[in-house]
């Protein structure tokens, strides 16, 4: 075999395999196929020089790696708004048009496997990054290699990431859960879970042996330009990329609820596992226009399929101490298989909810799943009782540390700070991905840490030492320093995250960041009249920071000195006019969107807020104004329109 012979059948080889893994259409045997591939290797053997990026042979995988880096997204990974029922889709539709009414809808299945976002530079594959918390992934080139339906080369020569969903068919699934079961081996739980641990596996070969399929469902960072996502979608698929078994564009509530329920009745001859249907804006412009909250992007929402439900045994209640004190009861129940995962606990919400239901451990009860939701409790057949059903007891003391319980009603609460599930769970949270994102402080590694008696509390992490860890069992010198790392990494974070990590109660991540906004550095200073005028912020939420605050104040400036987080830049002061401080709602269609038009408002120092109330100053409408303006008349806001609007800033 000359070069041009060899690049002659690398190429052919690419096209059979394309045939067999992409189209589903095979156009030769594995008897030729294995024939020439063998040739290829040969000869690659004695060029190795030569070898092609694009060959076949590179898929192989045969490097074990010590861990995954992280890898920054060049652009973020969304989650989306999940909708469970037709009312549901007609809510976020009428929230939708309001952002533009001109707009058609683009329908694909919602794939139940692991999201990951392939890196593309001059027609190579350049990276493969998991979604991670949507910024930052883990950086797994290698494996992804193995995965046939992903090439190696594309024609498309500018940069693009595009993203998809990793899964395993459902007849390679049971094939794997076949072998690992005559291996003494764990099976797994569902095709989800197993497509996600073969992604991340640190020797690529196992990667390379399960059969992953990559199943393309759009684009990051590119200078694509399609006006339509579903030409830019068609587009991709030419590329050498994977189909949908079913997709579609439409226009309204009716064809976007007769392809979900066709979706949902062709579901199970697919050969993936799907949760749902996404429904994305096809427009391109307006999905720009409409932007995102701070979670999810406005134009595209999840439609998930109906819960499943099934009949189970109560066995036990056990207790559960969070960070903040909460004692929450949780069900176990009689292991149950829903929809591929095997169901072994429930959520009971709080102590009222027991009696309400009459829960009794042994009794036969329906428990609920529905997509990523944790199970939960909704009917118990009392019918079905036999008389060994017991009524279960409220607690009074802690079942951690047996301290007397504060019993408020609707919730019991440990109140010993030094309890031990509290102080293992505030520092779990302190470093989880919301907060300050400390890598490799998991749960089992901050046990270790506080029965060795080396930490205590979050402040006593920033004290650790390479000497201390390497004196605990199973803490060799990598480890050990990779955790200081990441702790030394986490100083100076942005201060909403500092916020966040305090764990103050009913103050999550967007609260943290209106607080940031709001006062910086001076949140510890901030009255409650100060708190409750923030955005999205009641009483409750209020009383909770002060009585925070004032237990803790010396513990968050001692964190705040080790930290030095980042105080959120003030914008310069806008000059005076009718709109500054100011809070002020939109609604409907207008001449530019909505979203430019807040921009502007925002330059001004207007606060410009999603929802009306007696704290609105104005709401400025435009076409189709809808039920936020009838409040705003009825809680007598002014109202005014685009023209009036721009009247009064000139």
């Amino acid at each position: 075999m000359n070069d041009k012979q060899y690049k002659q059948a690398v190429e052919k080889l690419n096209l059979w395999a394309r045939h067999y893994y992409v189209l589903d259409d095979p156009i030769t045997t594995d008897e030729v196929y294995d024939e020439l591939y063998h040739e290829v290797l040969a000869y690659e053997g004695q060029n190795p020089h030569a070898i092609a990026e694009n060959s076949p042979t590179q898929r192989v995988g045969d490097v074990i790696s010590d861990g995954f880096t992280k890898e920054k997204h060049l652009s973020r990974m969304w989650s989306l708004e999940d909708i469970f029922d037709s009312d549901g889709l007609k809510k976020w539709l009428e929230k939708t048009y309001r952002l533009d009414k001109n707009i058609s809808f683009y329908c694909e299945p919602k794939y139940d496997g692991a999201s990951l976002n392939l890196i593309y530079e001059d027609g190579k594959l350049t990276k493969g990054i998991t979604r991670g918390d949507g910024s930052v992934g883990e950086l797994i080139t290698q494996n992804v290699k193995t995965i046939r339906s992903i090439p190696l080369t594309i024609e498309y020569k500018e940069l693009i990431e595009i993203r998809g969903e990793v899964v395993i068919f459902k007849d390679e699934f049971e094939k794997i859960n076949e072998q690992r079961l005559k291996n003494n081996e764990a099976v797994f739980a569902n095709p989800r879970n197993a497509a996600a641990g073969s992604l991340r596996q640190l020797d690529s070969s196992i990667t390379a042996s399960r059969n992953l399929v990559f199943l393309p469902y759009g684009v990051g960072v590119n200078s694509l330009k399609f006006k339509l996502l579903s030409e830019l979608m068609e587009f991709i698929y030419t590329l050498g990329f994977i189909k949908p078994p079913r997709h579609s564009t439409c226009q309204g509530y009716e064809e976007i609820q007769n392809i979900y329920e066709l979706m949902k009745e062709e579901r199970d001859s697919y050969e993936m596992m799907l949760d749902g249907m996404v429904i994305k804006v096809d427009e391109i412009a307006s999905q720009i226009d409409m932007g995102y909250t701070v979670k999810n992007p406005r134009f595209s929402v999840a439609y998930k399929f109906p819960a499943v439900q099934k009949i189970t045994t109560l066995k036990e209640i056990v207790l559960q101490v969070g960070r903040t004190g909460v004692v929450t009861p949780v069900a176990i129940v009689e292991p149950t298989d829903i929809d591929g995962v095997v169901v072994e606990r429930a959520t009971l919400h709080n102590f009222d909810e027991i009696d309400r239901k009459d829960i009794r451990i042994n009794d036969k009860v329906i428990i609920l799943r529905s997509g990523d939701v944790i199970p939960k409790i909704i009917k118990v057949l009392t019918q079905e009782r036999d008389g060994s059903e017991v009524k279960f007891e409220r607690p009074s003391t802690c079942p951690v540390c047996h301290s007397e319980l504060l019993d408020e009603g609707v919730l019991l609460k440990c109140q010993n700070l030094e309890c031990e599930a509290r102080v293992i769970n505030s520092i779990i949270y302190f470093a989880s991905k919301p907060c300050l994102n400390i890598d490799g402080l998991g749960v089992k590694i901050v046990e270790v840490l506080f029965t060795s008696g080396l930490v205590k509390s979050v402040v006593d992490l920033f004290d650790l030492s390479l000497d201390k860890l390497l004196k605990l069992e199973g803490f060799k010198e990598k480890k050990s320093q990779n955790l200081l790392d990441a702790i030394e990494n986490a100083k100076g974070c942005e201060y909403w995250r500092f916020i966040n990590s305090l764990g103050i109660e009913h103050i999550g991540e967007v609260a943290s960041k209106t607080l940031s906004d709001n006062f910086g550095f001076g949140f510890i200073d901030a009255t409650k009249e100060q708190i409750m005028a923030c955005e999205g912020i009641g009483e409750e939420m209020a009383e909770s920071v002060l009585e925070f605050v004032r237990v803790n104040k010396e513990i968050i400036l001692q964190l705040q000195n080790i930290l030095q987080p980042q105080e959120p830049v003030k914008k310069d002061e806008a000059k005076e006019n009718p709109f500054k401080g100011k809070t002020v709602v939109l609604t409907g269609t207008m001449s530019r969107s909505r979203g430019v038009i807040k921009e502007m408002l925002e330059s001004l120092g207007a606060k410009v807020s999603g929802s009306v109330s007696k704290k609105t100053d104005f709401l400025i409408y435009g076409e189709d104004a809808g039920s936020k303006y009838d409040k705003a008349m009825t809680l007598g806001v002014e109202c005014l329109d685009e023209d009036e609007m721009r009247k009064m800033i000139v």
